[in-house]
């Protein structure tokens, strides 16, 4: 993980500059990490009782939580934000007693697992994988913030820990012995992973750990499969508070736009600079643009990320907000309103197109996948940033046509599936429009 304070950017020169953001405190970021996450908390209480939300919690505990498992349809809503709530909570309390910088890559990554524990991470099934990660610090005698960010991503694998636990038909005692062991194992073997998957699509899938999660998850159902515990994937979710949604999550979305303009010397100064920014990880918005700033764009891209769901006419529920703030987390590292435009309208062109065609496995635009397929796509922002709107819009097509393959590899144990098809997707597509492009000003330099 690359040191925020000094990052390292190549200007349309091709010159290095060097840039110096400590703009605020790290207490003052930890404050403000602890306030949304609390505010989430908080708000559960808003839509059902202590005793629903009590019984809720229960129900999303011993869930299966394999893709697409919507808590708010498995426990209530009031349940799944305080799940919510608890696990960004418990998670930020990780960082700081490890001493953790809350740059850019780490907003994304407690933003990511906020996001997630809507709809397949809970309070039981991320501590395996925090216990893994943290044994191969020891085995390895490095910090455990070394492999921080591993850790909080690792844990879209917590579905493994559910499903061994309490969907395999195990005795409940062994089932939950055996998940997590699981966990363990997954944790422990994915900061290896992680460190090489970014040469595969080197950058241009913002979810690396989507890829590496996506990988050790194959790896685990295969065995499981081999021994006869092999399961289908769900399509649990909730429908029918688009109203209450749009309010909820615009005030949050517009209460960060406001605190980023405070941030920054109240004004908007930089962000067209931040925009010009291609996004390839590493894309650290923090130490490049500032903390308010990162905030503001934050609350920007999820504002239009709420349009587009409602403009295709799907659900603001478990899953698609899960989406929704995986976008606002990487608006700290590497996501903008410039190159997710793209892939949205990539993946609704290649959802519209198939879902005419009679027989053709992708519905239209506002059903669940496709919905999902543009918010979770934006893992490959960064094409539409580095190549244009042209190769952005590629991309989302393309990335539309091949999630709806890949779950059963991993049998929805990785809740990163659209990262995991992302990276296959870039690794695939970046050498031919980089081949193209090459090719372009090859022929063009001839003819002059």
């Amino acid at each position: 993980m690359q040191d925020s304070r000094r990052v390292e950017k190549q200007d349309s020169k091709g010159f290095f500059k060097s840039f110096n953001k400590s703009d605020l405190d790290e207490t003052t970021k930890y404050a403000i990490m602890f306030f949304y996450a609390a505010l989430i908390l908080i708000s559960g209480f808003f839509f059902n009782s202590m005793g629903e939300i009590i019984d809720g919690l229960g129900k999303i505990i011993v869930a299966r939580s394999v893709l697409v498992s919507d808590y708010m349809a498995i426990g209530n809503i009031g349940a799944t934000l305080v799940n919510c709530g608890l696990t960004t909570l418990a998670s930020i309390i990780v960082a700081k007693i490890a001493d953790v910088e809350m740059d850019g890559l780490t907003i994304a990554a407690i933003f990511t697992i906020a996001g997630f524990a809507l709809f397949g991470k809970n309070v039981y099934n991320i501590w395996p994988i925090y216990l893994g990660t943290y044994l191969y610090a020891l085995y390895t005698k490095e910090r455990f913030k070394k492999y921080s960010a591993a850790a909080f991503f690792g844990t879209a694998l917590g579905p493994l820990v559910s499903q061994i636990s309490f969907g395999a038909g195990l005795p409940l005692v062994q089932g939950i012995i055996l998940g997590c062991i699981a966990g363990i194992i997954a944790g422990f073997i994915i900061p290896s992973m992680a460190a090489h998957f970014p040469k595969f699509h080197q950058g241009f899938s913002l979810y690396n750990i989507g890829f590496t999660a996506g990988m050790t998850g194959f790896l685990f159902m295969s065995f499981i499969r081999a021994f006869g515990r092999g399961h289908d994937t769900l399509n649990i979710a909730l429908s029918g508070y688009n109203f209450e949604f749009t309010i909820y999550l615009s005030i949050m979305f517009v209460s960060m736009i406001i605190l980023g303009y405070i941030l920054n010397d109240k004004n908007f100064s930089g962000y067209g600079t931040m925009l010009k920014r291609s996004g390839q990880a590493p894309a650290d918005f923090v130490a490049l643009d500032g903390f308010g700033l990162t905030l503001t764009n934050m609350g920007v891209i999820g504002l239009m990320s709420v349009a587009y769901v409602l403009l295709v006419k799907g659900d603001l529920n478990g899953p698609n907000i899960g989406g929704i703030l995986t976008i606002i987390a990487f608006g700290a590292f590497g996501k903008h309103a410039k190159n997710i435009i793209p892939i949205f309208i990539g993946v609704f062109l290649a959802s519209t197109l198939f879902s005419l065609i009679p027989g053709t496995s992708i519905p239209a635009p506002g059903a669940l996948t496709p919905v999902l397929a543009a918010l979770f796509g934006t893992t490959l922002a960064p094409i539409a940033g580095e190549y244009g709107w042209l190769a952005g819009i590629i991309a989302g097509f393309v990335h539309m046509v091949a999630v709806v393959n890949t779950a059963y590899l991993h049998g929805g144990m990785d809740l990163y599936n659209n990262g995991f098809t992302g990276g296959l997707v870039a690794a695939c597509l970046v050498p031919i429009i980089d081949g193209l492009i090459k090719g372009k000003r090859k022929l063009a330099k001839a003819n002059n």
